[in-house]
């Protein structure tokens, strides 16, 4: 397909103050509390930032990127793109061999030493089951490894995953009620390390991103039918935490139209924060479902924000 990709003059979204830059925390300034907050009892962490681009991309879940490269993650594909938003390989059938138990579904993903973190699973009718975590070659997109999954840390269904590679762990995020703890594992062994409980939980959690010291969460929580965003969380994870407090830190209330927010990723050589969302398409229990009038198709887009001062 072609490329789509919109350049935008400094359309202003509501995010946070976002430590991306290269070696040093951007200040807080210009804090503004968003009007259309959910009122979920967390305190707010916002900021003015500027909308530069809008690009479609073929996947509907997940956003990562390392070394100037993209990659893509659809319910049941992998794809890679270049720097310019080209893509350069897809794997359409990533559960065809590797896996002793069935799954048909990537959540949002990360990309850490060119390797693609990518939480797996069985879902239907917003149910979940057979919960892995996989490792995929950056290049090929071929399937190089597994995590096991811990059984009795009680996470029904994963949604999103990333790499904190400052303490070498791998957390998972939940859609379902299980949402409200981050679970990690170390990054080296696969070892659970257990979980941490989120105060408070956003609802329907998507996807999950770290980035200098703090970690992001994308929710699900807007109406797209009465025209309400979703939005962006942050908290910091200190060690041997058990419980972390939860910052609203950004509403999407500049997409084109309001659908379902996904997966997030930060790109530290340009400074963005890229968010994955998805518009025409009605959702139940985590399935499409139709579509919006106007709509015969779902569409898939990054927004990328810039995250300078």
């Amino acid at each position: 397909m072609e490329r789509k990709i919109v350049v935008h003059s400094r359309f202003k979204g509501a995010f946070a103050a976002i430590a991306v830059s290269l070696a040093v925390v951007l200040p807080i300034a210009g804090c503004a509390q968003s009007t259309s907050a959910p009122n979920n009892g967390g305190s707010t962490d916002t900021q003015s930032r500027f909308l530069t681009k809008t690009v479609e991309v073929d996947g509907r879940q997940g956003v990562a990127t390392e070394n100037g490269q993209y990659w893509i993650s659809g319910s049941t594909a992998l794809s890679k793109y270049d720097g310019k938003w080209n893509c350069i390989k897809v794997n359409s059938a990533p559960f065809d061999k590797g896996y002793e138990l069935e799954v048909n579904h990537i959540g949002d993903i990360d990309v850490y030493n060119n390797e693609v973190y990518c939480g797996v699973e069985l879902f239907k009718d917003g149910v979940a089951s057979n919960i892995q975590i996989a490792i995929y070659d950056g290049d090929t997109l071929e399937l190089k490894r597994t995590f096991n999954f811990e059984q009795k840390s009680g996470q029904d269904e994963c949604s999103g995953i990333c790499v904190n590679p400052d303490t070498r762990v791998v957390s998972m995020c939940a859609w379902t009620n299980t949402g409200n703890h981050i679970y990690n594992y170390n990054l080296d062994t696969g070892e659970y390390l257990g979980k941490v409980r989120l105060s408070p939980s956003p609802k329907w959690i998507q996807g999950i991103a770290y980035c200098n010291g703090t970690y992001y969460l994308t929710a699900d929580d807007g109406d797209a039918d009465k025209d309400s965003p979703d939005h962006v969380y942050c908290f910091e994870l200190p060690d041997g935490a058990s419980e972390v407090k939860v910052r609203l830190a950004g509403t999407l209330d500049d997409v084109q139209r309001q659908g379902e927010i996904e997966g997030l990723s930060f790109n530290k050589s340009s400074d963005e924060m890229l968010v994955l969302y998805n518009r025409g398409a009605r959702i139940v229990q985590g399935m499409p479902v139709g579509f919006y009038d106007g709509y015969d198709h779902e569409i898939h887009e990054v927004y990328s924000y810039s995250t300078k001062p």
